[in-house]
């Protein structure tokens, strides 16, 4: 995709036309150029060489300059970018989503076959999904391989860009009692159906053909099942937007807008975006929110700055972090399910999400500070909480606060269907997130005795 895809922000600078579906068709574009956590990243990293960051490989001495524009990746699935300020920052400003989705990752040695009638994949879920919508739509596979190259290995994004798998149905007609629920098994059920069987060894060909590689320089790989086709803006006045990947790269989009929108404003903290993988499966990874990552840029970013030890400690008590996760809409036909006085509404704004399990970082002082911001930016929100007696899911915001302890909320844009592979969203939601974030971004914390506020600029 266009690096200025991802970096013109229609909505604060449209003249004439809806902004708003502007925007989408951007968020859309992103998303079908984005069909696993490496091609996000990939994307975010070309976007901001496109804007005028310095590229940070950790694995080398960071060099930082006082208003300088930096970022690093982690496994290639994982991405933080910053702005140093001048004189040494007093605080960070950052925004945490995540690159990953539920899917299926191709298994070691793929090939399955069914006598000599079929070849299917061998595969395994990856996060909590939805089962039942990845029956009988056009596939294909994504990631990356590692191949051997002049004695040593390279890492090779890959995306294979046409119709190649699909898992079908069982005919009504062969399971009567279908309609009345199904339990899927993921290793009978769920494999995708590849090709004819007398084609052998056609999976590892056409994942090298895509890499621009043979087939036996493949040394390993990472490879997920994506859904192929644009999403689509729809509803009596297009006011939904249904794609895949919408949770959490709806949020990981907007905050992005945000961040390299809030250029130019002059803040003694440092502006921080970052997106981890893995999330969907508990983040316990090095590439991960419960990894040491965000510590790490911190901490270097406190050195390269010419912190000491104790300013940096300073600075972290005077941060802010939003952890944004997109949240659930309160459903057409289960109404049910949502709780009796906390239901939001896509396309009525930003979703902060509470629980007294502390699933979320959200209690009352942080809750007020980002409503105070939203107010500020001229941003609706509203509120989430489980059902008493639901068990909801959880997101990054705590995990990674303990590594880095510092003042957190947790957000998200409110969505139909979430863990589905094809979501549904409100159109107007991705431009209030992004103003929040330019609005975040271009701020800082300040304390005066008992009295915390945003300082602009």
């Amino acid at each position: 995709m266009a690096a200025s895809d991802l970096t013109a922000d229609p909505r604060l600078s449209a003249e004439g036309g809806d902004p708003d579906l502007a925007l989408t068709q951007d968020l859309l574009t992103f998303l079908e150029k984005s069909p696993t956590c490496f091609q996000v990243i990939a994307n975010f990293k070309k976007a901001l060489l496109f804007k005028g960051y310095t590229y940070l490989p950790e694995d080398t001495p960071w060099v930082l300059l006082p208003a300088g524009k930096y970022f690093t990746t982690r496994n290639g699935s994982s991405i933080i970018a910053f702005r140093t300020p001048d004189p040494a920052p007093t605080g960070f400003q950052i925004t945490a989503s995540h690159s990953d989705s539920p899917t299926f990752k191709i298994k070691a040695n793929p090939e399955l076959k069914e006598g000599e009638a079929y070849i299917r994949l061998n595969a395994e879920p990856y996060g909590g999904m939805l089962m039942a919508p990845w029956f009988d739509r056009p596939l294909s596979v994504a990631g990356r391989v590692l191949a051997q190259a002049e004695g040593g290995v390279t890492e090779i994004p890959v995306v294979v860009d046409r119709d190649l798998l699909l898992i079908p149905s069982v005919a009504i007609h062969m399971n009567r009692e279908a309609n009345k629920g199904y339990a899927y098994n993921a290793q009978t059920d769920l494999l995708p159906l590849l090709g004819e069987g007398a084609d052998a060894g056609a999976f590892r060909r056409i994942v090298a053909e895509a890499a621009g590689v043979s087939p036996d320089a493949i040394l390993g790989s990472d490879l997920f099942l994506y859904v192929r086709g644009r999403g689509s803006v729809w509803g009596a006045s297009n006011e939904f937007v249904s794609a895949g990947h919408l949770d959490d790269l709806q949020c990981a989009f907007s905050c992005f807008r945000g961040f390299v929108s809030s250029e130019g404003t002059k803040t003694p903290a440092v502006p921080v975006f970052a997106c981890f993988d893995n999330e969907e499966v508990g983040s316990l990874t090095k590439q991960g929110a419960d990894s040491t990552f965000l510590e790490d840029v911190l901490s270097r970013i406190a050195e390269g700055t010419g912190m000491t030890r104790e300013a940096y400690h300073a600075a972290v008590a005077k941060s802010f972090m939003l952890s944004a996760d997109n949240a659930h809409a309160l459903h057409p036909n289960h109404p049910e399910k949502a709780d009796p006085a906390n239901r939001p509404l896509m396309n009525h704004g930003i979703v902060i999400k509470y629980h007294a399990g502390q699933k979320y970082t959200t209690d009352g002082v942080t809750a007020a500070l980002f409503k105070l911001l939203c107010q500020d930016a001229g941003v609706p929100f509203q509120e989430f909480t489980n059902r008493s007696d639901m068990a909801g899911g959880s997101t990054l915001g705590n995990l990674s606060n303990a590594h880095v302890s510092l003042n957190c909320v947790d957000i998200g844009l409110p969505q139909l269907a979430m863990h589905s592979c094809f979501e549904t969203a409100g159109v107007r939601d991705t431009g209030y997130l992004v103003r929040a974030a330019r609005a975040f971004y271009g701020s800082s914390l300040r304390r005066d005795g008992d009295t915390l506020s945003w300082v602009q600029g």
